[in-house]
């Protein structure tokens, strides 16, 4: 499990880097709720343990953007000594999938992401993704468009996954990298050229094309108007 924890607690940080990183888990920390965001919007986690009072930005306007300027889903809990009954609704109706009031304790936190992340699972096996004519069943990992069968790599598949799970928001560069080769990709642009085998099945035979580049930030995969798709 790849954990990231916004948290400018340094003493709290050190704990759960300690207890979860003993337990095999991957913990990355962001000290203010910016830095946060970037990591949260460019790197590939399976939970967000999210501070409410944070420097520069604060939890709820980070959970709002993740989720609506954004459009992820990456399962959150909301760690914060704030424990009225208001703020815990302004919490769940930002975006939080659960609530932890400080002080609390590491096994309960720990039993409460396995429940999230169990939760999580049973979606993401029942979902269909779909933009436009575009579907993708997470399920069965069959892909189509205008009901015709996509036949993807396993690489074009995972890709087409993050960015239509995103849709019709950016993915960065990085963020697609870490999808497919986690903290460690290969030299070379190996990247554009899985994007180019992707285009080839989802957009070839089609005239409206969904694939686009964004310049010195990465891709995106939506219904654009016609006069501004790129040519990349």
């Amino acid at each position: 499990m790849r954990l990231l924890l916004i948290e400018d607690n340094q003493s709290l940080v050190a704990n759960l880097f300690d207890y979860f990183e003993a337990r095999g888990h991957t913990v990355d920390a962001a000290p203010d709720g910016i830095t946060g965001l970037h990591l949260a919007t460019t790197q590939a986690y399976d939970v967000l343990l999210l501070d409410w009072m944070l420097p520069r930005m604060d939890g709820r306007e980070v959970l709002r953007r993740l989720r609506e300027e954004h459009g992820s889903s990456l399962p959150v809990i909301m760690l914060t000594a704030r424990d009225e009954l208001p703020d815990k609704i302004a919490g769940f109706r930002a975006g939080a999938d659960d609530y932890l009031t400080k002080p609390f304790a590491l096994p309960e936190l720990e039993v409460r992401l396995e429940a999230l992340l169990a939760r999580a699972s049973g979606r993401n096996r029942e979902r269909v993704l779909q933009v436009e004519d575009l579907r993708l069943d997470l399920a069965t990992l069959e892909a189509s468009r205008a009901g015709q069968a996509l036949h993807l790599y396993p690489a074009c598949r995972k890709l087409l996954e993050t960015l239509m799970q995103a849709s019709p928001a950016a993915v960065t560069r990085e963020r697609l990298e870490h999808a497919l080769w986690g903290d460690d990709p290969p030299q070379g642009d190996m990247l554009r050229s899985h994007i180019y085998e992707l285009r080839r099945s989802v957009d070839g035979p089609f005239p409206l094309k969904l694939i686009h580049t964004l310049p010195r930030v990465g891709y995106r995969l939506a219904v654009v108007p016609r006069e501004t798709q790129d040519a990349a």
